[in-house]
């Protein structure tokens, strides 16, 4: 792997970021810094936390520890998705299950490869 960019949880990580933020563009005012916030900035923090750890992948537990990280802010993402939906912040239902059907899916990748660093280690 030459880049961060080639792998898969990157790009579904990239593209989730993306779309989360757009998606908080159409928030009520009052939540675009509330929650909003909390959401873009815990999505974007797992694509940042892949890239950092990749470019520290020649130290093996660096690596490892920046995937946990990613891990870490997938889970918080989740739970600003949930409580937006639940404030009824969020309420467009076919919205709120693609994303956490797509922070799931990102959740058990971001897992496997961390197994994958610690068969290595």
């Amino acid at each position: 792997m030459k880049s961060y960019k080639d792998l898969d949880i990157y790009k579904l990580a990239h593209r989730l970021a993306v779309e989360v933020h757009k998606m908080t563009l159409e928030l009520p005012r009052f939540e675009m810094y509330e929650e909003g916030s909390q959401i873009r900035k815990s999505s974007k923090g797992i694509v940042s936390t892949i890239v950092e750890g990749f470019g520290r992948k020649t130290y093996q537990q660096d690596y490892l520890k920046f995937m946990i990280y990613a891990h870490s802010s997938c889970d918080e993402t989740k739970e600003h998705l949930e409580l937006l939906f639940e404030t009824n912040s969020l309420k467009d239902k076919e919205k709120f299950d693609y994303f956490f059907k797509e922070f799931e899916k990102l959740s058990k990748m971001i897992n496997k490869f961390i197994q994958s660093l610690k068969l290595v280690a």
